[in-house]
């Protein structure tokens, strides 16, 4: 009897054990489905785990890059008066900081000069002398004036330096398809040309304009 006792208890101690076993199987197994996030192929969060696409989001801020250019640049005579009267009160009305140098916005109309590696110069009424004003016509586009201009692309939204400068490409070929594609380059000089777009102004004197809008007459 001693021996049928003996195996009923530890019968009842296996039972207990699988009991608890299953107990906790069940709370782990809650706790991970609360702790699992369900991600929908092609939805919002799927494409924030991807790899950056500089190219998709180029193609997502140039609209609103163009449209806030656009909505700030002052005439080109303007905004030189502007700078030779008060350059730091110029540069608080209409520019944004992007480290040591502001990027300003512009509109201006002249007329194209000779070009290089697709960067013109264009002759605008009514600047002071010795004020130079040329336009980025690409293919290749260089510089950060467009990511930089609305002040809100931070460098903290971007995992490392490189996806920050890639940032800054993508919006430029964003650009390029949107405002420069079919543009005759070699028919250029002599034109009369409408641009608005930003520049870093390094110097007051020597802008070096990307555009967001260019129109030949």
């Amino acid at each position: 009897m001693a021996t049928i006792g003996t195996l009923s208890a530890s019968a009842s101690r296996a039972t207990r054990r699988k009991a608890i076993t299953a107990i906790v199987m069940v709370v782990l197994a809650g706790a991970i489905a609360i702790d699992t996030k369900v991600v929908t192929i092609g939805g919002e969060e799927d494409l924030r785990q991807q790899a950056f696409d500089p190219d998709r989001f180029g193609q997502q801020e140039f609209p609103r890059i163009q449209e806030y250019v656009a909505g700030k640049a002052p005439e080109a005579e303007a905004l030189a008066r502007e700078l030779a009267a008060d350059k730091s009160a110029a540069i608080a009305a209409h520019g944004t900081m992007a480290g040591a140098f502001p990027v300003m916005p512009v509109t201006f109309t002249g007329t194209v000069g000779a070009g290089k590696s697709g960067i013109f110069s264009v002759a605008v009424e009514g600047l002071p002398e010795g004020t130079g004003v040329r336009v980025q016509t690409g293919p290749a586009i260089n510089g950060t004036e467009l990511r930089d201009i609305t002040g809100d692309i931070a460098f903290g939204a971007f995992k490392n330096q490189i996806e920050y400068q890639n940032a800054g490409a993508g919006i430029n070929r964003a650009m390029t398809a949107a405002v420069l594609d079919g543009l005759d380059r070699e028919a250029l000089t002599g034109r009369t040309i409408t641009v608005t777009g930003a520049f870093t102004m390094i110097n007051p004197r020597n802008w070096l304009v990307t555009p967001v809008a260019l129109e030949v007459q």
